[in-house]
């Protein structure tokens, strides 16, 4: 059996329970279709709170191979946290749970997430897919996923704004003003980034752990510094190639911020000769003493 979990499914689950006769509901299987382990690879969706999804899936993709590819182009935007319903959107129609019907968003779940993440979207280039028409989507009242984020318990949560801020390479302008931000941030790591392929799927970057020299772990442990790293690679797909900027390998300092699972790149420069200001700022930061530590 699937296993289940989270307040959005519990609710899905009661209201099925509740509905009559399955005539009322349109949501049924209109063809042939399995249940299938969501697998490890998928990462947009695994561990969302049940096991299994139907193939094929609410968008016509029906080998595993399609679901993996084709959802990973989505986890950009999740790292942009543009909603926070926006996994949940997205999985109910990559990996739909497997109940003996189709169940679909529902209309104002999809209008709530195109509303925050379309701006973040357009900020790269991309338009609102038409596959994603919120008017494909069931009415409320109908048997379908509705928003999280909107329930009672949750009203105080605050909506996060579309923002099309993110890390680029950052120009090593004085030695003085890179020690602060080195400061200022949680961490700061010199690392060598490897291009693994030219497909544009998620993992086209690794990290090299024979290169990593830590400048500054924070909250970290010097240990978990790598794998951190390699999360954050894997997941910020928009991060890592602007900092990499067509090239196939490169050695750069990142520093960021520990968000509680994730890391945050804020700041990347490339250690090349020419930054004479970046090599500086890393030969004094061993014996430099920020602010508060001076304090």
């Amino acid at each position: 059996p699937s296993r289940l979990g989270g307040p959005w499914l519990l609710g899905l689950l009661a209201r099925l329970l509740l509905c009559g006769s399955p005539g009322a509901w349109a949501s049924y299987l209109r063809r042939s279709s399995s249940c299938m382990p969501i697998p490890h690879r998928m990462a947009l969706c695994y561990d969302i709170g049940y096991s299994e999804m139907r193939i094929p899936n609410l968008l016509e993709h029906e080998t595993m191979t399609e679901v993996i590819q084709q959802s990973s182009s989505w986890l950009p935007l999740l790292a942009r946290e543009c909603h926070p319903d926006a996994r949940i959107f997205l999985c109910s129609l990559f990996a739909p749970i497997c109940l003996d019907r189709l169940i679909y968003p529902c209309r104002s779940l999809c209008e709530a997430v195109k509303r925050s993440c379309a701006p973040v979207m357009a900020c790269y280039g991309y338009p609102w897919p038409e596959i994603l028409n919120c008017n494909k989507f069931p009415a409320d009242h109908e048997l379908c996923i509705a928003a999280v984020s909107m329930d009672e318990n949750s009203s105080s949560r605050r909506m996060p704004r579309a923002s099309c801020k993110d890390c680029e390479l950052e120009e090593a302008s004085t030695a003085r003003e890179i020690l602060e931000s080195l400061c200022a941030n949680d961490f700061a790591v010199k690392i060598r980034i490897l291009r693994k392929n030219t497909t544009t799927t998620i993992s086209d970057f690794d990290l090299d752990p024979s290169k990593v020299e830590v400048l500054k772990h924070g909250p970290l442990l010097r240990t978990e510094i790598p794998a951190r790293l390699q999360q954050w690679l894997d997941i910020d797909a928009t991060c890592a190639h602007n900092i990499m900027r067509g090239t196939h390998a490169g050695v750069f300092v990142v520093s960021g911020e520990v968000q509680s699972d994730k890391v945050v790149v804020n700041k990347a420069y490339a250690w090349q000769k020419r930054n004479r200001n970046l090599h500086q700022a890393v030969r004094r930061w061993k014996h430099h003493r920020c602010p508060e530590q001076a304090g």
